[in-house]
């Protein structure tokens, strides 16, 4: 029987959920700009530009800072992979499912895991690091979440960071919700190795997953004893097609990293501090909202994502049908509750180019209109009203 497809054409959504973030026009322009080779002069070009806008976002000099072939899942592994042999020790702090995700890989590298545990929707505290790392002894990486995607929670690192260096740890850290949207400064902060993902605050579809390593940490990739685990995440090899050799690995995904550079060149063009600042002023009026709502934020006051707000779900409120009818009706997209928060949690991202005023007025009209609808007493327009309060207009 032959089946009659229709043209591909999805509705037109505002994102505004954990990830994926919309995409600027000028990203998905780039995106249909014509195939060259691999290892054609002109892309090569586009990967050196790539890499030296990358360590601008990343705030470090390092060398070896590349996008990944893969999301952000596939730069938490290349980390991991690449740094860890069996036997290591590593400590992971988890107050979150993507600390969780970090537990998980170290065991599959056959490491010895030594976990920090937090509650969730609060940062880890610094002496819990510490007496972790004391206990454990000879720990060879201390690895924690930086934008904790499935709680808003924003973790400190610098105390963090200092103390890895103590016991002569490496410091690692997932930067997937955070780079591009606030201060991530590796060398500052004394980050060994890092990795991101391109559709949050990079504003870039999904598809790459930028990673950055010290020079300390490459010397203990260049000291392994045993190969990788992973021959297509193996940095051993995938460094010299990145680097001055250019020695074919595998075939770079073209159009991707097209987009990626394009996206790099706009954070470029507003400047890291404008960004920041405009992340962190659609963030507070999109609080300062929600709570004249009468809706309660999850993550710790003070250590709250500029980028993506945990919030907490009223009783009385049917979570898959509260985000049911802001898609259907209003083309809004919010994301649901994981792990510990599955059912009780929303999670509204205002990531890169999502992060505007139009969109914090118009998630906040489109949700008490939802709310309403199910019952929820809340003055009307009383989130606009707060917003407006602290756009200061």
């Amino acid at each position: 029987m032959t089946k009659n497809y229709k043209q591909l054409n999805p509705s037109t959504r505002v994102l505004l959920g954990p990830g994926p973030s919309n995409v600027h026009p000028r990203v998905l322009k780039a995106m249909s700009t014509p195939l060259v080779g691999h290892l054609d002069p002109d892309f090569l070009e586009v990967m050196n530009e790539t890499m030296e806008l990358l360590r601008c976002v990343f705030q470090t000099r390092n060398e070896l800072t590349i996008p990944m072939s893969g999301t952000g899942s596939a730069g938490m592994e290349t980390l991991f992979v690449n740094l860890l042999e069996p036997g290591d020790k590593a400590v992971v702090c988890i107050n979150g499912l993507f600390g969780q995700r970090m537990a998980d890989i170290v065991e599959r590298c056959g490491a010895e895991l030594v976990t920090v545990e937090g509650e969730w929707g609060r940062i880890i505290e610094p002496d819990q690091v510490e007496e972790a790392l004391k206990k454990a002894g000879g720990a060879k990486i201390v690895a924690i979440v930086h934008a904790e995607t499935s709680t808003g929670v924003r973790q400190p690192l610098e105390e963090i960071s200092k103390i890895a260096k103590k016991y002569d740890a490496l410091f690692l850290v997932d930067t997937v919700t955070s780079l591009g949207g606030m201060e991530v400064k590796v060398d500052e902060w004394g980050i060994d190795a890092s990795y991101s993902g391109t559709q949050k605050c990079l504003s870039c579809p999904p598809g790459l997953s930028p990673v950055t390593f010290s020079e300390r940490a490459r010397e203990v990739i260049k000291k392994r004893k045993t190969k990788v685990q992973s021959w297509y995440l193996d940095l051993s090899m995938i460094q010299n097609y990145w680097g001055k050799e250019r020695f074919y690995h595998h075939t770079a995904p073209i159009s991707m990293n097209y987009a990626l550079r394009e996206a790099l060149m706009l954070i470029h063009e507003e400047g890291l501090e404008a960004r920041f600042a405009r992340h962190e002023r659609n963030s507070k009026a999109l609080t300062a909202g929600l709570e004249a709502m009468g809706l309660e934020m999850i993550a710790q006051e003070g250590y709250r994502l500029p980028s993506l707000h945990a919030v907490k779900i009223p009783e009385g409120i049917d979570d898959a049908k509260t985000r049911k009818m802001l898609l259907e009706e209003f083309n809004i997209e919010i994301g649901g509750g994981l792990g510990d928060f599955k059912g009780k949690a929303w999670r509204i991202g205002l990531m890169g180019y999502s992060s505007t005023k139009n969109n914090v007025f118009l998630v906040l009209s489109a949700l008490e209109a939802v709310l309403k609808a199910q019952g929820y007493k809340v003055e009307e327009g009383a989130g606009v009203k707060a917003a407006q309060e602290a756009y200061g207009f």
